[in-house]
């Protein structure tokens, strides 16, 4: 899992000019995001399971502050022309790009504030903000993604 977490804040961290240089495909575009949505979701499940088991909290400040940089980085994810089939991205996430970014700040707030309880090892601050992220994800979700 700690290999899950580290490729989580590496995947995170990576810059969407740094792909954008590269000349990648929307295909490859596409691929990266899902794969980044993966991790991410990884690493909510493994933090979730830890605060549901009444665990050390501290030890996930790396893949919160992981979900925070992804969180932010995310809206770069998606430039126009990656609206494949292969993707779940509805059109609003073009069409009404201020209120997919603000989502994704909503996000990235709510994955910071969360690293911030991991960093404290604040059990009971950590599953409340918890809670938060994963309400900030279906928040977006529930407009901007197509049900699987």
């Amino acid at each position: 899992m700690r290999q899950k977490m580290l490729l989580a804040a590496a995947l995170a961290a990576l810059p969407i000019a740094a792909i954008a240089q590269t000349g990648l495909s929307p295909e490859q575009i596409v691929a990266a995001r899902q794969a980044a949505y993966q991790l991410s979701a990884a690493d909510f499940v493994q933090m979730k399971m830890t605060a549901d088991a009444g665990g050390d909290v501290h030890r996930l400040a790396l893949p919160a502050r992981a979900m925070a940089s992804w969180a932010r980085t995310l809206p770069s994810l998606f430039p126009a022309g990656t609206n494949l089939p292969s993707s779940k991205a509805l059109p609003t996430v073009w069409s009404e790009r201020a209120g997919f970014e603000a989502r994704a700040a909503a996000y990235a707030a709510a994955a910071t504030s969360l690293a911030e309880a991991a960093q404290a090892g604040d059990l009971a601050l950590f599953r409340t903000r918890l809670g938060a992220v994963r309400q900030a994800c279906a928040d977006c979700h529930d407009h901007f993604r197509a049900p699987d």
